[in-house]
């Protein structure tokens, strides 16, 4: 199969470090171009990872037709207007989660996906197709567990930088949109169902005007999940699923290191067993997994429906932390 051509628009972070590495030693992805407003920083980022093309605007990639498929790891506020003109373009799009600001703002993607039936579109959770993922959702469905009865998770960072894109509420910060969203992903992802009613806590930053701290509780049809996330606190990942008759606990449910194995334990009774999963980077997963769908013309491995849904849910918990009650979907 042919690797497909891949631009990047910006030069942000989880880009150059994360993504685009992880990329790379895909079987079947070429990262060809990289754009930033600044052209100097777009051709040092080329030249650090060995990209061919540099411009010096995000037009100029889209406008290349060499280019086929876009990464956008922009802003959140930038999502959509971004992937609607990517689309526009002729090239399919992998965006940065959450897809947009609201339910409102994301309604203009579906828009775009029905004028571009033929082009793929998809929210770019990479954690879903790590091997301990795939370990996990099947663990929880397939009886091991028992019935499925509780999700909790905990997410943090520490982060006081007034001027680093988390902490600007206009353009999308804080810690539900950050990392908050992985609690209510990852909830929805191991009961294969949409909650039926939240209730959610905010602190907000004085200077920021950023929520700080959240925690939530997600209630489902058979269970419930719970969530705690931050980026002013101790940095720490780790989630916990619980049944009637066994647990999960995985180590590093997120940041999956690329160059090590992860582990997850799975305990039933008194017995605790460890398993481990061979060294894989995330981000080649998901490029690649993308690629084939472009190449094959297949269905992507997360629909957008789950994009849509997944921001109902921040939609929702936003309002309850407003109006101080449960908020019903």
């Amino acid at each position: 199969m042919d690797k497909v051509a891949w631009g990047i628009i910006s030069t942000a972070k989880i880009g150059v470090e994360k993504v685009i590495p992880g990329m790379q030693r895909g079987r079947f992805c070429d990262v060809k171009g990289i754009a930033s407003r600044d052209e100097a920083r777009a051709q040092e980022a080329a030249s650090a990872l060995g990209i061919a093309n540099a411009y010096g605007s995000y037009e100029d990639l889209l406008a290349d037709p060499d280019i086929e498929a876009v990464y956008n790891p922009l802003p959140n506020h930038l999502h959509v207007p971004w992937t609607v003109k990517a689309l526009d373009a002729g090239k399919h799009v992998l965006c940065e989660k959450p897809m947009g600001m609201t339910v409102l703002d994301v309604q203009a993607l579906i828009e775009a996906s029905k004028r571009h039936r033929n082009l793929k579109l998809m929210e770019a959770f990479m954690y879903r197709f790590h091997p301990q993922w795939v370990a996990a959702k099947t663990l929880a469905t397939n009886g091991t567990l028992g019935q499925l009865k509780t999700v909790q998770t905990f997410f943090s960072y520490f982060n006081t930088d007034p001027e680093n894109i988390r902490n600007i509420a206009k353009a999308g910060g804080g810690a539900l949109m950050d990392i908050g969203c992985y609690g209510i992903s990852l909830s929805r992802f191991i009961f294969d169902a949409e909650p039926q009613r939240v209730l959610g806590w905010f602190e907000m930053d004085p200077q920021f005007e950023t929520d700080r701290t959240v925690s939530a509780t997600l209630e489902f049809p058979k269970g419930n999940a719970t969530f705690t996330c931050g980026t002013q606190l101790s940095p720490y990942q780790r989630v916990h699923i619980v049944g009637t008759e066994g647990r999960i606990e995985i180590e590093i449910p997120f940041n999956a290191p690329p160059d090590r194995p992860c582990r997850l334990w799975l305990q039933r009774g008194s017995e605790i067993e460890e398993r481990t999963f061979k060294i894989v980077d995330q981000y080649t997963l998901q490029g690649d997994l993308f690629s084939e769908a472009i190449r094959q013309d297949k269905a992507v491995p997360t629909p957008l429906t789950d994009a849509v849904n997944n921001m109902k849910v921040i939609d929702a918990l936003r309002k309850s932390h407003a109006e101080r009650r449960w908020e019903s979907l």
